[in-house]
């Protein structure tokens, strides 16, 4: 099989199981889960898989650790929904250490699609290494600063402080300072990306793209000065 694009049916079934929110309701559907969701993705992971072992060798691409899980973690929120509407995948080296290893995603909603690469959440320290590499011009900052700055389909996101720590910096430099978190995405609304065939090329070449970006997000952990 070959990945043919997402389509109305796997929108269908998220939302719809989400408004049931019935372990009784998915199990009844999860062969609807499966074919319009889960193997979708499936197909979409082993054609990526070569472009992201060339970004990283370490990278992990069995799809059952990549797919996000259709139910809910409630035990720590004050939504009790058991169920989303919404599903993606990550691609990183390893899931027990999401704070310090950037990722990159493609995830699919009720409204269209959105890729990118960064942090789920990110250790302060990881943050304060990359503000050193910042102010000292780092050869890998340099490097990711001028890939974010030659494309235009990539914005930096992240909560920022609400005043500037470094007021006489750059304004271009001030936008990766500035933050308590930092990641790069692509939003698309509506689904002609997300329904074509040709979603797999798209991530592909941008994902290819970004590899400065994530070769300087992965260094902040180790970074020692």
């Amino acid at each position: 099989m070959s990945f043919n694009g997402f389509s109305g049916e796997a929108l269908k079934f998220l939302f719809e199981n989400r408004m049931n929110n019935s372990k009784e309701w998915y199990d009844s559907h999860k062969p609807d889960y499966k074919k319009y969701v889960y193997v979708p993705f499936v197909e979409l992971i082993k054609e990526l898989t070569p472009a992201m072992l060339e970004i990283d060798q370490q990278i992990i691409t069995i799809p059952s650790k990549l797919i996000s899980r259709v139910r809910r973690d409630t035990r720590f929120t004050k939504d009790k929904t058991l169920y989303r509407d919404n599903a993606w995948i990550v691609f990183l080296r390893d899931k027990s250490i999401m704070s310090t290893s950037p990722s990159f995603w493609f995830g699919i909603t009720q409204k269209g699609s959105s890729y990118g690469v960064g942090f789920y959440g990110v250790e302060t320290s990881s943050m304060a290494n990359m503000r050193e590499m910042i102010i000292k011009r780092h050869p890998l900052f340099m490097d990711a600063l001028a890939c974010y700055e030659s494309q235009n389909k990539f914005v930096i996101g992240g909560d920022m402080y609400k005043r500037s720590k470094f007021p006489d910096q750059p304004e271009n430099l001030k936008l990766w300072l500035d933050r308590k978190n930092i990641y790069f995405e692509s939003v698309q609304e509506g689904f002609n990306l997300a329904f074509s065939k040709e979603l797999p090329d798209v991530l592909r070449q941008d994902f290819l793209r970004l590899k400065p970006i994530y070769d300087f997000l992965s260094m902040l952990a180790a970074y020692g000065g």
